[in-house]
């Protein structure tokens, strides 16, 4: 019989030296980050919920006055000269914050009241925008300037960018799960970073707790209707994962192209924010109903009831792009919502599911497809709808994130990994396009 070798006493107390000594350090990582994550949930929250009520606010406004439709070329003018004043002559919205945590790039703190007022003063006119999208840029501009003020080093920098978005999308959407995890997510798909986790966690649900206290109302669908996840059924989720890339990709391409448009037959800012005000407000009167304007919530519920039409879908991608691309500010998380519930809705009633699960579906894949981020996907599905439906969504987003390609709505993101195979290619969406 082998005998085990003995462990000598310097051996035992050299390893309770180190685990002593390893231990301690991260004691002291917990409370930094504790005390960090709590100041950032609680100021980050507090500016959040003032963001989030306002654009409640903004969108109370434009739906009891009809004519708030006509405001949107003022508004327009008031974001391009806001901008310029300002010195932000090409503003890079979300990708800014990307790239300040990939590449080191400043983030001004200018850029969270540019914006806060531009993306209320395009809810004003009811304009198709999102408010998550804008709550990353606000929360990533505002970590940032946390960071400088309790003097972090560049690599705790990056932590805090993280942090600060957690806690704003947490306050702003009231998912502070899904918050905390697609920070550290969205960035590089494929890797995650994970020295970020307990700073965001606590940072968002910091934030999520001080929005409640502010009144801020967040949304959720609860799915009840759900059929048994058998053959067949998970069949129907792989074909509305399928179809749901598709549409991800295209939409993605909507709003890339729209903004390259708009800046190659129309060179000047003004310009083209008057155009696009123009064109939404054409639109608009032709379709005669309000369902594509604003973030489009109300479009989502009546979704969930199944009552919408077959066009829905497009009109909500093509009132986005046309506006989004032509200078006005705002999340396009959103639309991506909408877009994906009512296409969803609509496949529904082909696959033989309940309106309300299609729905569901619909918008947890889109939201897959144009982010990259599966794993926060299925958290979003989670808190927003329950998990009555889980497997369902798991499916559709998991085959919607693989068969979306490399599109997105961030040029910024970078993919390390191969989505298809285990390979290194470090590359994102601009280079895929060259190519």
């Amino acid at each position: 019989m082998k005998t085990l070798p003995e462990v000598s006493a310097n051996d035992r107390e050299s390893f309770a030296s180190s685990f002593a000594k390893s231990y301690i350090s991260n004691i002291k990582y917990f409370i930094k980050w504790t005390l960090i994550a709590l100041l950032t949930g609680i100021g980050v929250g507090a500016v959040g919920s003032a963001f989030a009520l306002s654009v409640s606010a903004a969108g109370v406004f434009w739906h009891t006055c009809k004519w708030a439709l006509f405001l949107l070329p003022v508004t327009g003018l008031i974001i391009v000269l806001i901008y310029r004043l300002a010195g932000a002559y090409n503003p890079r919205g979300t990708n800014l914050v990307i790239s300040s945590i990939s590449s080191g790039e400043e983030i001004d703190i200018k850029m969270a009241p540019l914006i806060f007022i531009s993306t209320v003063l395009t809810h004003i006119g009811g304009g198709s925008a999102g408010r998550e999208g804008a709550a990353l840029q606000l929360g990533g501009s505002l970590g940032n300037f946390i960071s400088k003020l309790v003097k972090l080093d560049s690599k705790d920098r990056n932590v805090a960018v993280m942090c600060g978005m957690s806690a704003c999308f947490a306050a702003v959407f009231g998912t502070p799960l899904t918050a905390a995890i697609f920070c550290m997510e969205f960035i590089s798909i494929g890797i995650m970073y994970h020295a970020a986790l307990i700073p965001c966690i606590f940072a968002a649900y910091t934030a999520a707790a001080i929005s409640h206290h502010a009144g801020v109302i967040h949304e959720v669908f609860p799915v009840n209707t759900v059929a048994p996840f058998d053959i067949r059924n998970a069949f129907t989720a792989v074909v509305m994962g399928m179809l749901c890339a598709v549409v991800s990709v295209v939409f993605c391409t909507m709003l890339h192209k729209s903004e390259e448009m708009y800046k190659k037959y129309f060179k000047n800012a003004y310009v083209r924010v008057l155009v696009a005000a123009f064109i939404f407000i054409i639109l608009t009167l032709i379709v005669k109903t309000d369902d594509y304007r604003g973030g489009g919530f109300l479009l989502v519920e009546k979704c969930m009831e199944g009552g919408v039409g077959v066009e829905a879908f497009l009109f909500k991608m093509i009132f986005t792009a046309l506006l989004l691309g032509g200078g006005f500010k705002g999340g396009e998380i959103v639309p991506t919502f909408t877009v994906g519930a009512a296409f969803g809705c609509i496949c529904s009633m082909f696959l033989g599911i309940s309106p309300n699960l299609g729905t569901a579906c619909g918008m947890a894949a889109c939201f897959a497809g144009v982010t990259n981020c599966p794993i926060s996907s299925i958290f979003m599905s989670i808190e927003l709808f329950g998990t009555e439906g889980l497997a369902y969504y798991a499916v559709a987003i998991a085959v919607c994130f693989t068969l979306s390609g490399y599109y997105g709505l961030y040029s910024a993101q970078r993919f390390p990994y191969s989505k298809t195979k285990a390979v290194y290619i470090n590359s994102n969406y601009e280079e895929f396009e060259k190519k």
